[in-house]
């Protein structure tokens, strides 16, 4: 639910997301909360109450714009506003977001929108960051993206997204390909021995490394065997 369907929609038709759309494992659609203003100059927007800088997208266009789509869909889908005042992203949250049938996505603009139809509306608000953007677009977008890729068939396969940053709680580890050597840098050895186990034991202990040294604070969620505890251990003793 958008001011700029066409923007969204020319983000959503190229790569992964695009051929998804093509062979429908997924259904998007930018719907334009213009369409639905009942001002003769499809006006959304006004001054706000007790003065400001600054417009407030009204409630009639939003409430209308999310009736008609849950007419169209046949029941109530879970709406999400994106806000700088909702929680932040996490892949968690993702992964919980991918097993719903139906999502609205509402995309603010101006100063945002009349606190009253996100009272009576909106499920969630999730932010993507502590910043402020010109509008909701591009956050709906990286939300629109992240689900979509966690769905069946949209991947090669399960592994191309449990390997990944964030899905475990983990950075992901190092990663190289041709040629063997460049400016003087070598790919690790233990890449080139074809030794599975081995190879696959360097890259959870490089993960665990860099998301110690880079981001600490997820290895409180993160997901850890008894042979990890030990190493991360070591890891601290030795720093």
């Amino acid at each position: 639910m958008t001011l700029f369907p066409e923007m969204c929609e020319r983000v959503l038709d190229e790569s992964i997301i695009g051929r998804s759309r093509e062979a429908e494992l997924v259904e998007i659609n930018c719907i334009n909360i213009r369409d639905f203003s009942t001002d003769k100059h499809r006006r959304v927007d006004d001054t706000t109450y007790g003065g400001g800088t600054g417009m407030i997208m009204q409630c009639q266009p939003i409430f209308d714009c999310f009736t008609a789509l849950t007419e169209k869909i046949g029941k109530r889908p879970h709406l999400i506003y994106m806000s700088p005042q909702g929680k932040t992203l996490s892949q968690s949250r993702v992964k919980e977001l991918a097993k719903l049938d139906n999502i609205a996505i509402l995309c603010g603009h101006y100063e945002g929108i009349d606190e009253r139809v996100i009272e009576e509306l909106v499920d969630e608000e999730i932010s993507i960051g502590d910043y402020v953007l010109t509008g909701g677009e591009l956050p709906a977008l990286v939300l629109a993206d992240s689900i979509t890729r966690m769905l069946p068939g949209v991947l090669a396969s399960d592994e191309a997204f449990e390997q990944e940053s964030h899905y475990n709680s983990l950075l992901e580890y190092p990663q190289y390909t041709r040629p063997y050597e460049w400016h003087e840098k070598k790919v690790p050895d233990v890449l080139l021995t074809g030794h599975h186990a081995n190879i696959t034991k360097w890259r959870r202990e490089q993960s665990i490394m860099r998301t110690l040294e880079r981001r600490p604070e997820m290895l409180e969620n993160a997901e850890l065997d008894k042979k990890d505890k030990e190493f991360l251990k070591k890891l601290k003793s030795s720093e």
